[in-house]
């Protein structure tokens, strides 16, 4: 195949997973973003920048994301890169170096674009944007609340009511698997099936297990502790390991603490979370909303992560997908755009009017009228329209 051939194939197209973002979808993000980092910045979070790129070795490795999905580069000096697949570990790098001072806690936040190769399209992207929080320094049930309190409000401002925020624990299925199944290989595959939410086939998979029938029921009882925080008394009937037991105790902690917040009508007590990102050591949490077939954002503890940078930190945060969140909204933005038509010998005055409306924040377009083949369909995607033209000046 030739190459101009390939070049004409390729000429429309993107890679996989990679999205356009027009006009009217960039108003509402921007919009939504504004909202949301200004709610942030209301509580406290400082916002902060890093590379696009990172070393493979230190942020590719901690980030906890698959390695297949990782983008991989090689710069001149044959060291390898990554386009950055997370937030999460980027920020711990910086805050255990350049910010670290002992001077804990620190809350730092972020709205970025992260990279995550596909295998296949399938609605996900492979270059999204996240805004986010992390809180290092506090290993208090009260930080932990504070993140998810401060995510219920950032979702309130950027206009969305119908969410819930589904509250777990990575200890208790965890110390549950243990002291059923004592395999930390078949602990994986049940943890697997939960991950992808496939709870046919994790009951399936429990039935074929050579287990009593009241170790079994244990495990089917798992699927079944979702709902109130009165679910923590039934899950305490289902363990003996103390692991369990203070994975529920900090639960509660962190529940009562969040009716402090009056935000527990947006939230449920779900002890069958699971994640695929790998430093995660206490408290998940989850944000479901109407008409998003995937979480719209997520987040937990994570205490061990600031250890593979040297620096023994406690840590928790979130993390929020703006297109899915978007998406929930099921908003759309018209720009409000004013236009200035003008004829060559009206330029200067016609400048003049359109600085005059720029400095009342109105967005104004000039155009030379004989840049225009159809005046008409032209303007009919401006609010308004101002002709300066021959000898005087008409407005519309």
């Amino acid at each position: 195949m030739t190459t101009g051939v390939l070049t004409h194939m390729f000429m429309f197209e993107k890679p996989l997973g990679m999205v356009d973002t027009l006009p009217n979808l960039y108003e509402v993000k921007k919009k939504t973003r504004n909202e949301m980092t200004t709610e942030i910045e209301g509580w406290g979070f400082e916002f902060i920048e890093t590379p696009t790129l990172e070393y493979y070795e230190t942020v590719g490795v901690q980030s906890a994301i698959l390695d297949q999905q990782l983008f991989k580069l090689l710069d001149q000096q044959g060291h390898t890169l990554v386009l950055r697949p997370d937030m999460t570990a980027p920020i711990a790098r910086v805050a255990a170096s350049k910010l670290f001072n002992n001077l804990y806690p620190q809350r730092l936040a972020y709205s970025a674009n992260v990279f995550r190769a596909q295998q296949h399209e399938g609605g996900r992207p492979a270059e999204f944007e996240q805004v986010g929080v992390e809180l290092i320094g506090d290993g208090t049930s009260s930080a932990d609340a504070e993140v998810i309190a401060l995510m219920v409000s950032v979702l309130k401002k950027a206009g969305l009511n119908n969410f819930k925020i589904a509250i777990g624990h990575i200890g208790y299925a965890n110390a549950l698997f243990k002291e059923v199944l004592g395999n930390q290989e078949r602990a994986d595959v049940l943890r697997r099936f939960l991950y992808e939410k496939n709870y046919v086939g994790y009951r399936e998979h429990v039935k074929s297990l050579p287990l009593s029938s009241i170790d079994k029921e244990r495990l089917f009882t798992l699927l079944t502790l979702r709902g109130g925080i009165e679910k923590v008394n039934e899950a305490k009937e289902l363990v003996t390991s103390q692991e369990a037991l203070s994975s529920l105790e900090e639960i509660s902690q962190i529940w009562s603490a969040l009716e402090a917040y009056q935000v527990t009508d947006y939230l449920k007590l779900d002890l069958n979370i699971v994640s695929h990102m790998s430093y995660y050591t206490g408290v998940l949490f989850e944000v479901y909303a109407d008409n998003v077939g995937f979480p719209i954002g997520n987040g937990g503890r994570y205490d061990h992560l600031f250890e593979k940078f040297n620096r023994a930190a406690p840590a928790t945060g979130f993390g929020l997908h703006l297109d899915r969140l978007i998406e929930a909204l099921n908003v759309t933005e018209e720009a409000t755009l004013q236009c200035v038509i003008y004829s060559q010998e009206r330029r200067a005055e016609a400048i003049i009017f359109a600085t005059e409306l720029r400095q009342s924040n109105k967005r104004v377009v000039m155009q030379d009228i004989t840049g225009i083949k159809d005046v008409d369909a032209y303007t009919k995607k401006f609010e308004e329209v101002s002709y300066f033209i021959g000898s005087r000046k008409e407005e519309l």
